[in-house]
């Protein structure tokens, strides 16, 4: 190399240098935007593939009734299989969470497989779940694979985890910026972890780009009519939400409890399943119908379309208390959603909004004070109904949000930030310590 032409090589690094130095959050950027890629890719394929044989399973389910006579012997087998096989990942989206406070073992990979296989086999025989569950397992066991290839640390771990969660969440219920805002939002109430906030929102958008292409269509909702913002429909909003704030309190509770039930009174794990199966099987076929099992989407739907009994919603909790305290596997979230809209929609009947916009705030807001994550179920609201509903959408989150208290479906939530001051001793506890 000649003399001038080291001296351009050292100019040309020093200008890199510079550069970097003029920019420092460049490298970052690059680093996690590679990663996010591979996240997206990997966690919207997968969400696709999920949701499509969802949609089959609830399909042929419906048209041969008589296979939710076998969801006992379903639930006997996803037992055994986590039982002696899955113990390590039995935990679910609570060793997401967990992993995220105190990075240890890699998230093992099986659980992506078994939490799929489970899911599957609770849907297609006739148990009450919903999929977000199931989506960010899937996504946090494929993300957290990526650890050792790009010698991630502690805290790169949690920020890959933080990502996974969003893309898995976002892809699943085609809402991004929602599923980025939850992955920030879930594992510690009152606080958000700000470096992150990239990663989340690549991933996110990304693995819901990712679900599109492969041509999987999400569940549109309309709200055909939303007041003028006046005090009356503020007020009427204030008290639907404290309906749905109790509502969201006594799902959590009451998951918990449930679960504790059958754990005590049934000593060997795969027995649980098959009691639970046995009651939800007999409960369908004694009341004629198959309306408040598996996803639940088309009494959704109904939802905002005229005013629904108060009983949907008490029916649907029902079921998924006992389908998801036995030990069948999916989600929470889309049953909350159920339970949210029908109980609104429900409403109407007493509070004088229309009971579409009821039935909407009742989507997110149950979700919204069972999660402990009212930002996300905003911007989930908004992505979902229109920015017209925002404000009314935002007050019943924030009023579930308050009124739940510090329960949460998912027990090793941590306490950031106190809701009140009377909670201010709660603080760095989690859910399942208080």
């Amino acid at each position: 190399m000649s003399k001038k032409q080291r001296t351009l090589h050292r100019k040309l690094i020093f200008r890199i240098q510079l550069f970097f130095r003029n920019f420092p959050a460049l490298p970052y950027i690059l680093k996690w935007l590679c990663i996010s890629m591979i996240i997206g890719t990997l966690v919207g394929t997968a969400s696709a593939g999920f949701l499509q044989s969802l949609n089959w399973a609830t399909d042929f389910r419906e048209n041969h009734i008589w296979m939710i006579a076998l969801l006992p012997v379903a639930g006997f087998i996803i037992g055994l299989l986590y039982n002696y096989y899955g113990k390590e990942a039995e935990a679910g989206n609570n060793l997401l969470i967990d992993s995220i406070h105190d990075p240890k073992e890699i998230i093992p990979f099986k659980m992506a497989p078994f939490v799929y296989l489970g899911t599957m086999a609770t849907h297609f025989f006739g148990g009450s779940a919903g999929r977000e569950g199931t989506a960010l397992q899937m996504a946090g066991a494929i993300a957290d694979q990526l650890s050792k290839p790009f010698k991630l640390d502690r805290n790169e771990r949690r920020i890959l985890l933080i990502a996974a969660i969003a893309a898995g969440f976002g892809s699943v219920f085609g809402t991004p910026l929602a599923g980025a805002v939850f992955g920030l939002e879930v594992f510690l109430i009152g606080r958000i972890r700000y470096n992150a906030l990239f990663p989340a929102f690549a991933s996110a958008i990304l693995a819901d780009w990712v679900t599109d292409l492969w041509n999987v269509k999400h569940t549109h909702y309309h709200i055909d009519y939303i007041p003028k913002l006046e005090f009356l429909p503020v007020l009427y909003s204030v008290l639907a939400g404290i309906a749905f704030g109790i509502c969201a309190a006594g799902f959590s509770r009451s998951i918990h409890w449930m679960g504790s039930v059958f754990k005590s009174k049934i000593k060997y794990p795969p027995f649980r399943p098959v009691i639970g199966g046995i009651m939800v099987a007999l409960a369908v076929f004694a009341m004629g119908t198959t309306r408040y099992i598996g996803l639940g989407i088309p009494v959704i739907l109904e939802s905002f379309e005229r005013p629904l009994p108060m009983y949907d919603f008490a029916l649907k909790m029902i079921f998924t208390l006992v389908t998801l305290s036995a030990g069948f596997k999916g989600g929470e979230v889309t049953p909350l959603f159920f339970i949210g809209a029908t109980l609104g929609s429900a409403l109407s009947l007493f509070i004088p909004l229309p009971f579409g916009l009821l039935a909407g705030m009742g989507f997110v807001a149950v979700f919204a004070g069972a999660t402990n994550t009212p930002l996300a179920c905003m911007l989930m609201g908004i992505e979902l109904f229109g920015v017209e509903s925002g404000v009314y959408i935002a007050i019943a989150c924030v009023i579930s949000y308050l009124l739940s208290g510090h329960n949460s479906i998912y027990t090793k939530q941590k306490i950031g930030e106190a809701k009140n001051r009377r909670y201010d001793n709660d603080r760095d506890r989690s859910i399942s310590d208080l």
